[in-house]
């Protein structure tokens, strides 16, 4: 599998091209720079297959109208960061207005839902709490996890924001605790880990994981 990842916007997220095949390019989480983005693509002879989106806030999908204009492909969100992804309350002046809404959401993603028609296969892990409707991205053959903002290197996503829950957030890292140690881990926002490092060092993994040292001390 083929990851390029681009750092978008204000708020440096990170958005990802991945593909084994290149008909069959996805772009998770376009959140900003959709001129640096396309280029990317161009440059590499890609094909969008579809969108993937892990959460609605404006920093990892406010690219995602322009984008779609210029290259059509699916997209995909949960239905619960629908509701309010493209209105004034997802906004944050002065650097992101609220986020233009293209024409269709394609496919509503859900907890457990496999996509196996855009691309490798992907299995939606339903991960709320950063939002209601956050989402992670696991490719099981490759062992790859696109985490969005539930789960950085050494921390989580923050929960004081509309439709943050702390104690909804605790239950979604349980499921990410669960996998193996081996899975590698993309963030929204800065490094790449893995989930066996994670587990050992990040406290909030620590806290949820029953085989830490962290019951231990």
């Amino acid at each position: 599998m083929n990851i390029e990842r681009l750092t978008v916007g204000a708020f440096e997220a990170n958005c990802f091209l991945v593909w084994s095949e290149p008909d069959q390019t996805l772009v998770i989480d376009p959140g900003a720079d959709p001129e640096q983005i396309s280029s990317a693509i161009k440059e590499r002879n890609l094909t969008v297959s579809a969108y993937l989106l892990t959460h609605g806030h404006m920093d990892h999908i406010s690219a995602i109208n322009a984008l779609h204009k210029k290259m059509p492909a699916p997209i995909a969100l949960a239905p619960e960061d629908m509701k309010w992804a493209f209105t004034e309350a997802n906004q944050m002046l002065p650097f992101y207005k609220t986020p233009d809404q293209p024409s269709k959401i394609a496919i509503e993603l859900s907890d457990n839902l496999e996509l196996t028609d855009i691309g490798p296969t992907c299995r939606i892990i339903g991960t709320p709490g950063h939002t209601q409707g956050s989402v992670c991205f696991l490719f099981p053959e490759e062992d790859i996890l696109f985490a969005g903002d539930t789960l950085f290197a050494g921390s989580v996503g923050r929960t004081d924001l509309p439709g943050g829950d702390s104690r909804i957030l605790t239950e979604s890292l349980k499921k990410l605790a669960a996998l193996p140690d081996s899975t590698t881990v993309y963030c929204g926002h800065g490094a790449d880990t893995n989930i066996g490092h994670e587990k050992e060092t990040n406290f909030f993994l620590r806290k949820v994981n029953p085989d830490s040292r962290f019951f231990k001390e």
